[in-house]
């Protein structure tokens, strides 16, 4: 079975910084175009960052040039290092093993996920 596991969320000050980690089994790690999502307090789930392919990377117009997403394929793990956090930031996170197919499944914004609150 799949498997995933958020961290690295918390409470920090706008303009901080936060790296969020997604610890995955059950599938073919390397294989897969993993991806974040969030969701903040009474709005939709959104793709945040997500790998296409093997050479590319997508990101949320609001979060390019802030966020970066990357993958240690030794420990099974894809990272969001999050810079200069606005408070339009905090959500809860959400990692997926493919993104797309979460998004066709809506399965996009589910699991333990990892909170982020970000304070002007």
């Amino acid at each position: 079975e799949v498997q995933l596991v958020e961290s690295g969320g918390g409470a920090v000050q706008a303009g901080g910084s936060l790296r969020l980690s997604c610890t995955a089994s059950g599938f073919t790690f390397d294989d897969s175009d993993m991806g974040w999502f969030r969701q903040a307090p009474g709005k939709e789930c959104e793709l945040v960052s997500g790998m296409e392919g093997d050479d590319t990377t997508y990101y949320a117009n609001d979060v390019k040039g802030r966020f970066t997403i990357s993958q240690d394929n030794a420990k099974n793990t894809v990272y969001l290092q999050m810079n200069s956090l606005k408070p339009e930031d905090t959500a809860v996170y959400y990692c997926a093993a493919d993104w797309a197919q979460a998004l066709a499944k809506h399965r996009e914004c589910w699991g333990q996920g990892t909170q982020v609150i970000v304070s002007s």
